[in-house]
This record gives structure tokens, C-alpha cells and sequence, in this order.
């Protein structure tokens, strides 16, 4: 059973785990996940793993593999990142889900609850991400959960083959769009019940 941190009732997040390289590099080179996330080449497994070393030691990230929990055991299904900016206590969201697990709501319940970790136990101010204009599913996901759109970044970013806009979106604590999965636990917790 892997770590889990903090739940709902379809999703988990747990460590990003160097023993998930492999699954990470897989998600990562499917072509709408590299569209998503703006980037025109493959990785090679090789480049992948080093950057996942330095990952796993950047203490300017807050990285979560994304548990789907349809199942009698949680299976990896992506994950997100908080980008931390720890003099403005403020951070940039991204999120991936790996192909094989889209269609589910996995994306809404993993960015809940990654913002609700990033304000309830990180102490964030505000939480932001930048997203391709044309990609409706994700900011659709992202209103959903409580961001706003606040500004575009014109013919910023690529969308199958032409340029295209970058939406910038953005969420302050009181946008959370709950409920909180962190404050019932902490509840839990101090009265000594089980997590």
C-alpha cells in the first residue's frame, strides 16, 4: 500500500517516488500531455532521470503523485506540482494525469486537493498556473475548482502547430472551492482518532 497524504472519496496524493520514474516518463510523452504542458520534444529516459533526481531534492517544489482510488488498491495516475516561491509564499500549479486515467475527474479532485494542502497546510497566499488558451478541458477543470482568470499571454505558448494564447489564472485562499480534506484530518488527528 503506498503512502497516501491526504485524500477524498476518489483521488489521493502521496511522495513523488523515484520508483515511478518510468510511469512519470511514459505520462509525459503523450502527446496531448506535452501539448498541455508547451514542450515540442520527447525526453529520453535517460534526461528524465536526472531530472527527477533534482526534483526529488528541490525544496522549491511540492511534488505529489495522483492516486486513483477506483479501485480495492490506489493506482499512480499522475501528478502535481506547487512551484514555491518562498518569499511571497506563493506558488505555480501544475497538474498531469496520465492518459490511461483522463475521463475520471481525477484533474478536479487532484488540483483540490493540491490547493488545499497548499493553503491549509503550506500556508500559501496564492496559487497560480498558466494554461494554453485553446485547451477548454483543463481551464474548465481550474474554474472549477476556484481559479480565476486574471490576465493572457499573447501567442505565448503552441497548440497543434499554430500559435496560440496562455490564459494566466489565479487563486487566493478565499477562492478555495473546497471542502477542505486537511481540516477534518487535523481534527481527526488531534482528538486521537485515526487518519
Amino acid at each position: 500500500m503506498p503512502d497516501l497524504w491526504i485524500s477524498d472519496d476518489r483521488c489521493s496524493l502521496g511522495p513523488y517516488r523515484a520508483d515511478l520514474l518510468k510511469d512519470y516518463w511514459r505520462w509525459e510523452q503523450d502527446p496531448l500531455s506535452m501539448l498541455g504542458h508547451g514542450r515540442r520534444t520527447p525526453l529520453t529516459l535517460e534526461r528524465r532521470k536526472d531530472w527527477l533526481d533534482h526534483q526529488l531534492k528541490d525544496d522549491n517544489q511540492i511534488r505529489f503523485t495522483v492516486y486513483d482510488l477506483s479501485a480495492a488498491t490506489p493506482r499512480p495516475a499522475g501528478f502535481t506540482v506547487l512551484g514555491l516561491d518562498h518569499s511571497r509564499q506563493t506558488a505555480e500549479y501544475a497538474l498531469l494525469i496520465a492518459p490511461q486515467a483522463r475521463g475520471k475527474g481525477l484533474g478536479r479532485h487532484a488540483t483540490r486537493l493540491t490547493v488545499d494542502w497548499g493553503f491549509h497546510v503550506s500556508g500559501l497566499h496564492m496559487i497560480s498556473l498558466r494554461v494554453l488558451t485553446p485547451h477548454a478541458t483543463a481551464r474548465a477543470i481550474y474554474r472549477d475548482c476556484g481559479f480565476r482568470e486574471v490576465g493572457r499571454l499573447r501567442s505565448a505558448g503552441m497548440w497543434l502547430g499554430a500559435r496560440c494564447d496562455e490564459d494566466v489564472m489565479d487563486m487566493v485562499a478565499a477562492d478555495f472551492a473546497g471542502p477542505s480534506q486537511v481540516a477534518p484530518y487535523v481534527k481527526r488527528r488531534l482528538r486521537g482518532g485515526a487518519s
